[in-house]
């Protein structure tokens, strides 16, 4: 199951839309859905996520903490909002195609894909490329 939560004002427009997409994508990489919790929020909360569990002091999009079994998929997907609009304008996108790459950049780590690597980042940029075309 798939679920939503804010700790900003941001609301998706389409949950139901959206979840369908992850599902999909879930299935496409023969992986099997759990529990998996999208958290919305702004830099200062991912900011403080950052340093107390990754011992991380920067900004960030996106944290995820993988819980999966095997190839069930669990976990908290934790994006903030005001990253994603700043790397929108950064990479002169609009801000619901980035996103949508972060949304599913964290189900593709939880699927095994890696992006520490420029081989693995250029996978990951792949995958994420191909699925948002599917959206």
């Amino acid at each position: 199951m798939i679920e939503f939560n804010y700790e900003t004002k941001f609301e998706l427009t389409d949950e139901e839309g959206i979840s369908q997409w992850i599902t999909g994508t879930i299935s496409e990489e023969n992986c099997k859905e759990g529990e998996i919790n999208y958290i919305f929020c702004d830099d200062e909360y991912l900011h403080k996520l950052n340093v107390e569990f990754l011992d991380h002091d920067t900004l960030t999009d996106i944290i995820s903490f993988d819980y999966s079994v095997g190839s069930e998929l669990h976990g908290d997907i934790y994006i903030s909002i005001e990253r994603v609009q700043d790397n929108a304008k950064d990479y002169n996108t609009d801000f619901f195609t980035e996103l949508n790459r972060v949304i599913i950049h964290g189900i593709l780590h939880y699927c095994g894909y890696k992006d520490k690597t420029d081989e693995d980042a250029k996978t990951m940029r792949a995958k994420e490329d191909y699925y948002l075309s599917k959206i």
